[in-house]
């Protein structure tokens, strides 16, 4: 019986592509095209965690940031296309002086954590930014952090990338315009938007927000059970002719992203709370106005694109992958929120290992058993 993918952004994508590389047999579908929802925004910060309090999880992310390099690397090379990957590193400014003797101690940390091999990656704290003409001097009151383990890409060239691998596929194929209403994972069976069944040996369910409904109906779990939600996030591209090899920036929560064709990203709001999933107001043009502060320069390019779309947010707040027990059909590959383009080659790792019978080594904040206690907790707690 093939494997069913459903969902086509960044996880799914991954999904089909390890699939692919592992000769097996798999449909995906996308209730949309390609890259409709949150893949196809406009930020791609390939950050990593702080360096301090080293776990499981930070482990994780660090050998999946360092791997990506290489995979892209073979994807580019056999499609001839490129993702707009750059190591291009991270500038954080310091506005207090409480902030500067912490990222200290992450300097330190740093030199114990980062590491890969023979490559050892730094967080150098320094009094003025690692390149001129730049950030403001004035946002780092307290000096600056340069991290080089800090990289970017971009989004929608990165799933046109991914696509553009499974055009020449041998064993996957993509069907687009078609969404999965239901699913008996015990049965193996999927109905379709077109009114039509697909069969399957197991179903990698990532399809961002609408996964965690979908996932909790095929598990029969309670209908109060919330694995996760949609978290709304705006952004906009700005036509800077910035020169590609600069830092990303990043202070409180503001990304500023140089990309290879000179534009740069704005972003991005998280909010909870919204009437509408994808318009942009007033939140997104205080977060530009904040730019133009730390960046002076971009205040004078004009504004190409203002995007507004959803995140997967699972309950757990990690990522969530893998089965439960009594479904072992039934794979989940979601919730990855803010970190899901540098690490959904390595959740899809995971996630096809559960797929072929292995369980996957990953942390267990990660694992869909987890987020389905802490889920079911939370609706006894309110009850």
């Amino acid at each position: 019986m093939p494997l069913l993918i459903v969902g086509g952004g960044i996880m799914g994508l991954w999904a089909a592509v390890k699939a692919e590389r592992l000769g097996i047999n798999a449909l995906l579908v996308e209730a949309g095209r390609l890259g409709d929802g949150a893949s196809g925004g406009l930020l791609g910060a390939l950050m990593p965690h702080m360096p301090d309090r080293w776990s499981d999880k930070k482990q994780f992310q660090f050998d999946a940031l360092v791997a990506l390099e290489k995979e892209i690397a073979e994807l580019e090379a056999e499609t001839g296309l490129s993702a707009g990957y750059r190591r291009c590193g991270r500038i954080i400014p310091l506005p207090k002086p409480h902030l500067r003797s912490i990222a200290e101690r992450h300097e330190r940390d740093a030199g114990g954590n980062w590491v890969s091999g023979e490559r050892q990656f730094h967080w150098h704290v320094g009094d003025s930014p690692s390149v001129a003409g730049w950030v403001d001097e004035a946002a780092g009151q307290a000096g600056f952090v340069l991290d080089t383990l800090a990289a970017r890409v971009s989004p929608r060239a990165m799933i046109a990338l991914l696509a553009a691998f499974l055009l020449k596929a041998r064993h996957v194929r993509v069907a687009e315009q078609c969404s999965v209403l239901s699913l008996d994972p015990d049965g193996g069976r999927a109905v379709l938007s077109s009114g039509n069944e697909a069969l399957f040996g197991h179903v990698v369910v990532a399809n961002g927000p609408a996964s965690f409904p979908l996932i909790r109906d095929a598990l029969g779990l309670d209908a109060g059970v919330a694995l996760g939600q949609a978290v709304k996030g705006q952004a906009a591209l700005l036509d800077a002719a910035a020169d590609p090899a600069m830092p990303v920036v990043f202070l409180n929560g503001l990304y500023i992203v140089p990309h290879e064709d000179g534009t740069v990203a704005i972003g991005s709001t998280s909010e909870d709370c919204f009437s509408d999933p994808c318009s942009t107001d007033e939140k997104l043009e205080n977060l530009l106005a904040e730019a133009y502060r730390v960046v002076p320069s971009l205040a004078r390019a004009p504004v190409l694109e203002r995007w507004a779309g959803l995140r997967p947010k699972a309950v757990g707040r990690d990522p969530m992958v893998g089965s439960v027990a009594d479904h072992p059909k039934l794979v989940a590959l979601s919730g990855g929120f803010k970190v899901s383009f540098g690490i959904a080659h390595f959740l899809a790792d995971a996630a096809l290992q559960v797929v072929c019978g292995h369980t996957p080594v990953i942390p267990s904040g990660f694992r869909l058993q987890e987020h389905v206690s802490i889920a079911s907790r939370t609706l006894e707690s309110s009850d």
